[in-house]
């Protein structure tokens, strides 16, 4: 399956073809600056997903298999050789998926390709929680009280709780999305929450490895978007407030972070760049923190060594074409702006939207019969899906990010509230209302909140 799309030709592209190793709204986002560059661009897909617009909008689309990631777009064999069959100069992985996957990307280099993404020894050191607070501690920047190596067992969770102080929060030291995470108060939490933690590090990602950190009550969850440069140059572009979560998953985003001062930005911006250093990071990376707003001080807390779901919303207010910046580091060329005179400007704010449960946050797969996007200035929507196409189980339920740009903070929420109203989904259940409950929040409007706002809004 195949369908051109216009572009600009007088542009000389970054790669003559680019194959992207993900789908629905982040293969279409790749698609969209990899076409605006004058590349040729490769989708792959899985049975499941045939019918979505990312597959008839890439230039050339290659069937990987059944709608089981196992068999399509985690088999790294299969991707390879979609990459050889079509003759892709290099592929992306996106997020998600092989996004941060040492051995593909090795797999991807060794291939000859162009990896769009960070070294692959960057990805392995970050992708250990523990080593890479080790890595970030000793290259100066702020980690919270923890454990240094791995705790094996029970008794050494409680010995380290103990010199720790509590509350401490117990996490898987691999893998990520807060699967093996739990807070302890006390010693009898410890145990029950070290249990829990190591069962679910084991079956998810086949590792029991666990990691003890002092909790911060109260914490905003923000991070900081970082691209290193083809030149080695690390740079930082402003961070991003994640703190509204659901099971330790974010929903919504905004920039700036509403409680961050500017002294602290500077900080986690420098923090930042010591942490791309310290690895020689290359690409498109997000290093997040934990913000204390009681001390007015930030922790590492992991780095994601992939593009971000929510880097629309840094977009906005730069208007640096992040996906564009990662192709231009990955074929070696000088970016596309002036990287020493970044500037942000007014304020944006990104609401996930998926198929769930708007009370309950649980999957809602099913045929879409309607899908109105939201229209107007300052409103960007990057959607997987249309009218007519099919959400499956398999996936991540996520529909769209529906994104909006504003001179301030309430100007960027008004504009919010509106672009719900006027998005229109019909078949399965989404989350729109809740974001209509959400922006309504006097917690929220007054940007004093933190990552326990949703339990309080439903309590």
């Amino acid at each position: 399956m195949a369908a051109r799309i216009a572009r600009d030709t007088s542009v000389l592209p970054v790669f003559e073809s680019l194959l992207i190793a993900n789908r629905g709204e982040i293969a279409r986002r790749v698609l969209r600056s990899a076409t605006a560059l004058g590349v040729r661009t490769v989708a792959v897909y899985s049975e499941a997903d045939e019918a979505l617009p990312f597959v008839r909008e890439a230039d050339e689309g290659i069937l990987l298999g059944p709608a089981a990631p196992a068999e399509s777009y985690l088999d790294i064999a299969k991707v390879l050789e979609a990459a050889k069959r079509s003759g892709a100069e290099a592929i992306h992985p996106g997020y998600g998926f092989l996004a941060e996957n040492a051995e593909f990307a090795q797999s991807v280099i060794d291939a000859g390709l162009g990896w769009v993404g960070p070294p692959p020894a960057a990805i392995t050191a970050m992708g250990d929680k523990i080593n890479a607070r080790n890595l970030m501690a000793d290259a100066g920047v702020p980690v919270a009280a923890g454990t240094s190596q791995p705790v094996q067992d029970v008794a050494a969770a409680v010995a380290a709780a103990t010199d720790i102080g509590y509350p401490v929060m117990v996490k898987a030291a691999a893998g990520g999305g807060g699967i093996g995470m739990g807070v302890a108060n006390d010693e009898a939490e410890l145990r029950s929450a070290f249990e829990t933690a190591r069962s679910r590090a084991e079956r998810f990602f086949a590792s029991p490895s666990i990691l003890l950190e002092r909790y911060i009550s109260g914490a905003r969850h923000v991070e900081v978007q970082v691209l290193g440069l083809a030149n080695g140059r690390i740079v930082a572009l402003g961070e991003r407030d994640c703190s509204v979560q659901r099971r330790h998953q974010k929903v919504a985003e905004e920039t700036p972070s509403p409680g961050v001062s500017e002294e602290l930005r500077k900080r986690m911006l420098t923090g930042a760049v010591l942490a791309g250093e310290a690895v020689g990071y290359r690409n498109a990376g997000t290093v997040e923190c934990l913000v204390d707003p009681i001390a007015g001080d930030y922790v590492f807390l992991e780095m994601n060594t992939r593009l971000q779901v929510e880097h629309p919303i840094t977009e906005m207010v730069t208007g640096i074409d992040i996906v564009a910046e990662q192709l231009r580091i990955a074929a070696g060329d000088e970016p596309g702006v002036d990287m020493t005179a970044i500037r942000s400007e007014g304020h944006a704010i990104e609401l996930r939207v998926y198929a769930e449960d708007a009370k309950r946050f649980l999957p809602s797969p099913g045929h879409i019969t309607v899908w109105e996007e939201p229209k107007g200035d300052h409103v960007r929507v990057d959607a997987g899906y249309a009218a007519g196409t099919t959400i499956t189980p398999y996936y991540d339920p996520l529909l769209a990010k529906l994104c909006v740009w504003g001179p301030d903070r309430e100007e960027a929420i008004s504009r919010a509230r509106e672009a719900v109203k006027a998005f229109r989904i019909e078949g399965p259940k989404t989350n729109l209302s809740f974001f209509t409950e959400l922006l309504d929040s006097a917690e929220f409007t007054s940007g004093d909140y933190d990552t326990a706002i949703i339990e309080r809004i439903r309590s």
